[in-house]
């Protein structure tokens, strides 16, 4: 049967790639996340460092989207937004965030929980000088988040920034920048076969230190 006729109850894949063994992990967990990220990298998946972001405003009302990874070390993980959209408005009521990456032709996931706060503007405008002609006027143009009548707004702010950046001078928006996830746990998830999965959480511990733990599938 054509599997886009099966009933989704049916949908199953079975994970067979290898197995992940404690040993086998590194001591830290941004090492072990580098160690994966350039596996994925190297397979040549599609947006390697695409990320799912989930937030929760004050009252615990969780949304989630998709956005980029654009630098991560020990210090923790890098992503940039407009300062004003939901995502942002949902930090500043409550810095606890989660973060998924899936690479699933590699039977993979990464989850991060921790702090977000704001990158500094140094940081913010080293970045944002080397995005493309077209994505730094985009900054300017989209009030991210905001409800608009229509498309041709949005065209009709991009010809007009573009006329006022002709010279290819595009400040950086005060209103734009950098958010970095400070992880406390990070967890590491690999398929394997029956649905016997293999997961590993990485707790920080109050001396900064992180504690590695096989936790049930």
């Amino acid at each position: 049967m054509n599997e886009s006729a099966l009933p989704i109850s049916e949908l199953r894949r079975e994970y067979v790639g290898g197995g992940l063994e404690r040993d086998a992990l590194a001591p830290d967990p941004m090492d072990q996340f580098r160690a994966w990220f350039d596996q994925a990298r190297a397979a040549d998946l599609l947006e390697p460092n695409a990320m799912t972001l989930a937030t929760a405003d004050r009252s615990g009302r969780v949304t989630a989207r998709t956005v980029l990874l654009k630098a991560f070390d020990h210090r923790g993980f890098v992503f940039f937004t407009n300062y004003g959209s939901r995502k942002a408005v949902q930090i500043a009521e409550n810095p606890q965030v989660a973060l998924l990456f899936t690479w699933l032709p590699l039977e993979r996931q990464v989850e991060i929980t921790g702090p977000a706060e704001k990158i500094s503007s140094a940081e913010s405008l080293a970045y944002f000088a080397s995005r493309p002609f077209g994505s730094r006027l985009g900054a300017w143009v989209s009030q991210q988040s905001r409800v608009i009548p229509s498309r041709k707004v949005l065209e009709m702010k991009f010809e007009e920034m573009k006329r006022k950046f002709a010279n290819g001078e595009v400040p950086l928006p005060d209103f734009w920048g950098g958010f970095r996830v400070t992880p406390q746990t990070v967890e590491f998830w690999q398929g394997s076969p029956s649905r016997l999965h293999d997961r590993f959480l990485y707790t920080r511990t109050s001396s900064g230190d992180w504690k590695i733990e096989r936790i049930s599938p």
